[in-house]
């Protein structure tokens, strides 16, 4: 797993040690990588310093097996990011999540994989963060057995970071291909298997010196040749690719696989057969079928053709069990159903907008009328009210627009909090509201008019408005034919108005 970009402005106190973190990796040391990472995350007050601090931490952690570690850190990523726009580092963070999701569900992992691509393709790139996030989107694919979503995502991660003068082996996955190659074999097709070996071996070479690789890529081209050889293929390898310096279980089960290759095409299949005895390898290497087929290449370089059938057989149906078309199916299933989700989200979110307020957040006039009209369905009495701002006016004289605009967010707060559960507010209009009580008489109606008006007058008005007190009048009316709604607000409107009048006679 990669190391995300450190060219963000938040990031730079922080950038010589992504540098460090880069260069440990680069050699192998995961933990000092780690624990690098560790100190970022702990010292920025920066959420986005510290969502890339835990991203490159993740990718150390799985590179070390220390699986069990992830989701924590993963949570703590996603909650640094909440309210953040980084598409892109969203993007990552759910190429990871993906790995971590798949052993106990496939499902749960493309649907991780699917977001990862649309987060990242959100961003205006190519930068070395969105490169940095489809090079893992590319690996988790891969790892979990899509190879033909992989592929191109590779593909278009090296050309990016080409375009950006990247090191030319940074971003190179040669792992990819070779992962693809023993696929094939693993289903039969050797042939196939054979051509896209020699093309990981001859692309690579053109492109990078291939000791310019990451340690783990050296060791996966490194592993295509030696496995051309296995099968009696002519292939060119060097020795310092399979001895390149890095700890984690990829590389062992890599130079494990890989000296029993070599043990076949020197001549000792029988030292290739005991070195793999009772030994297994972690599925996302090259697949869990890749030590039987090797087997099986012992088996018959020994002219033991019963047992290499039956390793061949096991291989087979251990890949044919992972069911590549049913995997591109899920994949495009789980796009259709994030389409499905993202589209009634936005009609949700129409239709939230369409019956909310956008200044209070209260229900508006047209969602006052349906919650009436619901009432009358079910024949529900209630009291409604008409709630007006006294002297709103001067609020909006004096103080601006603004500071009126605060008033009625802050009032309608009070009425939020103030009013029973089950009671309704909406706001009508400038600088009135209406409320309807289900199930009260106008004497229960009134006491929790007294109880709002208590409310508006205590609240702390003067930081918004000072020397202009804030307070409201109440008029209501019963609503016992909810039909004839027009006419109770006109009664409540009338008897606000009149107590309005009444408490201006008497001050």
């Amino acid at each position: 797993m990669q190391v995300p970009g450190t060219e963000v402005d938040s990031g730079a106190d922080f950038a010589d040690r992504f540098e460090r973190i880069r260069s440990l990796t680069r050699n192998g040391d995961n933990a000092g990588a780690i624990e690098i990472a560790d100190g970022v995350a702990a010292e920025t007050r920066d959420p986005l310093v510290a969502s890339r601090a835990l991203v490159l931490k993740l990718g150390r952690l799985f590179n070390l097996g220390r699986t069990e570690e992830c989701p924590a850190v993963l949570d703590r990523a996603f909650e640094a990011l909440e309210n953040e726009q980084a598409p892109a580092l969203r993007g990552h963070l759910h190429a990871l999540a993906g790995i971590i999701a798949a052993p106990e569900s496939l499902e749960r992992c493309v649907r991780h994989l699917v977001q990862s691509g649309r987060e990242i393709e959100i961003e205006n790139g190519p930068t070395e963060e969105i490169v940095t996030a489809r090079h893992d989107l590319a690996v988790t694919y891969s790892y979990v057995g899509f190879h033909a979503q992989a592929v191109p995502i590779a593909e278009r991660c090296y050309r990016a970071a080409q375009s950006l003068g990247l090191p030319s082996g940074d971003h190179a996955l040669p792992e990819v291909g070779v992962r693809w190659a023993v696929s094939l074999d693993h289903h039969g097709d050797t042939e196939a298997c054979v051509n896209m070996l020699r093309r990981v071996l001859d692309t690579w070479s053109e492109r990078t010196d291939p000791r310019q690789l990451w340690p783990a890529e050296q060791h996966y081209y490194g592993y295509a040749a030696v496995r051309l050889r296995a099968l009696g293929e002519p292939a060119e390898i060097d020795p310092v690719l399979l001895t390149a310096e890095e700890h984690g279980w990829e590389v062992a089960d890599l130079r494990l696989l890989a000296a029993a290759c070599r043990d076949i095409h020197t001549g000792h299949p029988a030292a290739a057969l005991e070195r793999l005895e009772g030994r297994s390898v972690n599925p996302y290497t090259l697949g869990a079928a890749e030590v039987p087929r090797v087997r099986a290449l012992a088996h018959a370089a020994l002219d033991d053709h019963r047992a290499a059938r039956a390793a061949d057989r096991e291989a087979t149906r251990i890949s044919t069990g992972n069911g590549g078309q049913l995997r591109d199916g899920l994949v495009d299933g789980t796009r259709a159903q994030l389409d499905h989700e993202t589209l009634r989200r936005t009609v949700e979110q129409y239709a939230s907008e369409a019956l909310t307020d956008p200044l209070t957040g209260l229900p508006n006039r047209r969602h006052f009328d349906r919650h009436v009209a619901r009432l009358s369905e079910n024949r529900v009495r209630a009291a409604v009210g008409v709630i007006d701002l006294d002297g709103f006016k001067e609020v909006n004289t004096v103080y601006g627009h603004l500071s009126g605009d605060l008033v009625l967010q802050r009032v309608a707060a009070i009425l939020t909090r103030t009013l029973r559960q089950g009671d309704f507010v909406a706001r009508y209009g400038g600088d009135e509201f209406v409320a309807v009580l289900p199930n009260t008489d106008l004497t229960d109606a009134h006491r929790i008019g007294a109880r709002i008006a208590g409310a508006v007058a205590e609240g702390d008005w003067d930081a918004l408005v000072a020397g202009t007190p804030v307070s409201v009048t109440i008029g209501w009316a019963e609503l016992s034919e909810p039909l004839r709604l027009s006419a109770a607000l006109e009664s409540a409107d009338r008897a606000m108005l009149g107590r309005k009048g009444r408490l201006a006679g008497s001050a």
